[in-house]
């Protein structure tokens, strides 16, 4: 661009690193190219050529629509007042550079303006947009990142056409984003209102993010694609349709704790195993966390995260990590509220203590109950659950369970002293699922005071 760019743009290139700022200047000449044609703008056809296979036309004309509108003066979106220029003209170089640096490097301040912009229904200048036109705008931006996660082969293992309803997850994700935003009393919402929001909702930031260095294949060393699906293993595709879709788990992935980062792994489904309670907790323990995944006979998909492996014990287990959610009617988080510790709970042929498994509340009012008959349980919640502060999940207070998956999240514990070593092991110690099933059926293990000692315990 030699001595004629602008102070604005300078300053742009300058948060680059030096190799990667003629990635960033040679964007415009490459986006031309594919045009099939050179001149001084970036036509709307130039930007479908590199963008359509990764998103909707509809997010393409967005994005272009808003390019047209950065005053390369002032640097943001109508900050003069007016539009730069109509968007038949084209998009210029320091339009495209300017917006390249404050959707790749910018602050939540220099974003809000081009959300602003890309939420807007028509091209010029907008002061306020209705939370409606900025969730149209993010279904958009969550339908073009499943689309690269599809398209770049970046899917960990998942598979999405033996998944949940994608494109109502798109509609469920978007809805809860924009519950974040701290509109005015008219539902309006201004440029501080998208900033606020864009800081404290990450995802925003993230999803325009990828939006832009895949669409235009902008390469840069300084960042690295990020990772919105945890890797998927032990699967069995064939055989399973999972509750879970792409969006949802773009949702909740991201709640687990950062030390939480082993491969999912299925390790209870009633489709593949049947509605068996005894078999469900053979597949939870010794699993370490887990989350839960239910859909009742009203069509409520809901759940929760168990941050420690489950225990059968007539006691309340696990810690503040963990969490209930809803994923429909509509997609939230319910964290601990601090009131109690009844995070956990699982028991099993008990006379006098309830069998069950259960989350948040208290005995017979729990936020999460699956009874031990299997099939039936509760979400009691008036107003909300005290553990995790969650209204009702399920349809109806007293629910019928249709589906249920459990997925092991975490590491396995560490095996306990003498599970492991170099001595004979029985058959139940090489299927602990057999062992719990003995154990949880009143069976005694006689042959475990009988063994000789293991070498290391001499």
């Amino acid at each position: 661009m030699g001595n004629t760019e602008s102070v604005v743009v300078q300053k742009r290139l300058a948060r680059f690193r030096p190799e990667e700022r003629p990635v960033i200047e040679g964007v415009f000449d490459r986006l031309q190219g594919s045009g099939g044609s050179s001149g001084k703008t970036l036509t709307l056809q130039m930007l479908q050529s590199s963008m359509n296979s990764l998103a909707p036309d509809s997010m393409v004309k967005r994005v272009y629509q808003c390019m047209c509108s950065i005053d390369p003066g002032h640097a943001a979106p109508g900050a003069s007042g007016k539009t730069s220029a109509p968007a038949a003209s084209g998009v210029g170089r320091e339009q495209l550079v300017i917006f390249l640096a404050d959707t790749l490097r910018g602050t939540a301040e220099e974003r809000s303006p081009l959300v602003m912009a890309m939420s807007t229904p028509a091209a010029g200048v907008a002061t306020t947009v209705t939370c409606e036109q900025v969730a149209e705008f993010l279904q958009d931006l969550i339908s073009a990142v499943v689309q690269i996660l599809v398209q770049r082969g970046r899917l960990q293992g998942w598979q999405p056409d033996r998944m949940g309803d994608g494109f109502l997850g798109v509609k469920l994700l978007a809805e809860q984003m924009c519950s974040e935003l701290k509109p005015s009393d008219q539902g309006l919402c201004d440029v501080s209102c998208l900033e606020d929001w864009i800081f404290r909702v990450s995802q925003v930031s993230l999803y325009l993010e990828m939006l832009v260095a895949e669409g235009l294949n902008v390469s840069l060393s300084g960042r690295p694609a990020p990772t919105l699906l945890p890797p998927c293993r032990e699967k069995p595709w064939k055989d399973l349709k999972c509750l879970l879709d792409l969006p949802t788990l773009m949702f909740l992935a991201p709640q687990l704790p950062d030390s939480y980062s082993a491969p999912w792994r299925l390790v209870f489904s009633t489709r593949l195993h049947g509605e068996s309670f005894t078999r469900m907790v053979a597949g939870l323990i010794k699993r370490g966390p887990t989350l839960l995944l239910l859909k009742d006979t009203k069509g409520h998909v809901f759940g929760g995260f168990a941050s420690h492996t489950w225990e059968v014990k007539p006691q309340f287990q696990g810690n503040s990590r963990c969490f209930l959610f809803t994923v429909f009617p509509t997609l939230r988080v319910y964290t601990a509220t601090g009131y109690n510790q009844h995070f956990m709970y699982l028991n099993q042929n008990q006379q006098t203590m309830p069998n069950g498994l259960g989350m948040g509340g208290q005995h017979g009012y729990f936020g999460l109950w699956l009874d031990c008959d299997f099939g039936r349980g509760h979400s009691r919640a008036r107003p909300k659950c005290t553990t995790y502060g969650s209204p009702q999940l399920s349809g109806e207070e007293d629910f019928t369970l249709d589906f249920m998956e459990v997925w092991a999240v975490g590491k396995p514990p560490e095996p306990e002293e003498g599970e492991e070593g170099g001595g004979k092991r029985s058959v139940l110690d090489m299927d602990p699922e057999a062992q719990a099933i003995m154990e949880m059926t009143g069976k005694t293990l006689h042959s475990q005071g009988l063994r000789e000692p293991e070498e290391d315990q001499e």
